[in-house]
């Protein structure tokens, strides 16, 4: 099948191209495997909410959930087994393009969000996920919360490849660089023979998001309404220089040289939330080589249509960082946008997970 013309030059100037959704019948009816034949789809993400949304709309869960059932297994130990059964075959389904292009044809499972601020609980239980699907192109996923940073490190020494997520300010996109380094640097120290190149980790930079609190903060301060809709690129853009700066660095060089490859910036949370705005203003302004950007099918199909790459990221420093410092001047507190956005994330995730639970828990009383 020929590729899309636009996702493929998306492809081609660095920028890896994955799906931020699975479910049981996209795997099935051949809708994944269309999507790396002709749309340039390389990766997989998830979440509870993608979960959710899968389980609850579909019979393709109905076998499975009635053999759990009829033995018994616990709620959450069913919603483990359903999910990790979908990762798996997914990972299966990328396994070919993981053999081709390392780093990607992988997919993420995220920890249980009620977790985030348990740093043991964190690191136990992506351990766990990693041991059940048991596939090398997994990534699990652990919010960047202050919290899971050691569970990072921990996890990333252990050998377990890292999808970092829920990423919104720059101070702790480089507290996640650090804790993937130290991972690294820890994995060496127990086994000097450690073959780091076998480890991958993204880092998950949120971007629509920025926007949508940062142009109601905006409006609520009457201020020039010319800054709306641009924090969000410019806070990514930043992020990108701050991954050269450090993957750049003697301490990472040192790394490198033992086999280890870089933590790629990953940008997520690319569906516009605002109509005003471009439907690909996620994706053509952060252009730049070796990121991922993870899209929802709506999103990676309209830059299909009619997406074209803007300014390189790297042309894009000095204007990225006059528009933050506008937007400060303004009169908006960033750190507080920030900190509200991940609380806000976080909450998000852990309702979804309780709609998951709660969805898992009525289809097993119906099939018992």
């Amino acid at each position: 099948m020929a590729q899309n013309e636009n996702l493929a030059e998306l492809s081609k100037a660095g920028v890896a191209v994955w799906l931020d959704d699975l479910s049981r019948d996209r795997i099935r009816s051949g809708n994944l495997q269309q999507m790396v034949d002709e749309y340039s789809v390389v990766g997989v993400t998830t979440n509870p909410t993608i979960f959710a949304a899968a389980i609850s709309g579909s019979d393709a869960y109905d076998d499975q959930v009635h053999a759990l059932a009829v033995r018994k297994v616990s709620v959450e130990e069913s919603l483990r087994t359903i999910t990790a059964a979908d990762v798996r075959d997914a990972c299966d389904l990328l396994a070919p393009v993981a053999q081709r292009q390392p780093g990607d044809g992988r997919v993420s499972l995220e920890v249980q969000p009620g977790i985030a601020h348990d740093t043991d609980a964190t690191a136990a239980e992506a351990a766990h996920l990693w041991w059940l699907v048991d596939r090398p192109n997994l990534y699990i996923k652990i919010p960047a919360t202050e919290a899971s940073l050691p569970a990072i490190t921990t996890s990333i020494a252990r050998g377990i490849s890292v999808n970092v997520t829920l990423i919104f300010s720059l101070e702790r996109y480089r507290a996640v660089m650090d804790a993937y380094l130290s991972g690294l640097e820890q994995r060496v120290a127990e086994d000097p023979d450690a073959d780091l190149s076998q480890l991958e980790s993204v880092a998950s930079f949120f971007v629509s998001r920025v926007d949508s609190e940062i142009d109601k903060r905006l409006d609520a301060a009457g201020a020039d309404a010319s800054l709306k809709g641009k924090a969000g690129v410019a806070n990514a853009q930043l992020a990108y220089q701050a991954y050269e700066e450090v993957f750049s660095s003697e301490r990472w060089q040192a790394l490198e040289a033992k086999g280890a490859r870089r933590q790629r910036p990953l940008w997520a949370s690319t569906g516009v939330k605002n109509p005003d705005y471009s439907d690909t203003l996620y994706l053509s302004e952060l252009i730049a080589p070796g990121t991922v950007n993870t899209m929802p099918e709506k999103t990676l199909m309209a830059y299909a249509d009619h997406g074209a790459p803007g300014t390189p990221v790297q042309k894009s420093y000095d204007d990225a960082a006059a528009v933050m410092q506008a937007v400060s001047d303004a009169g908006i507190d960033l750190d507080d946008v920030f900190r509200q956005l991940e609380e806000e994330a976080v909450q998000k995730f852990v309702d979804s997970w309780d709609e998951l639970t709660e969805s898992v828990r009525t289809e097993l009383e119906a099939k018992a």
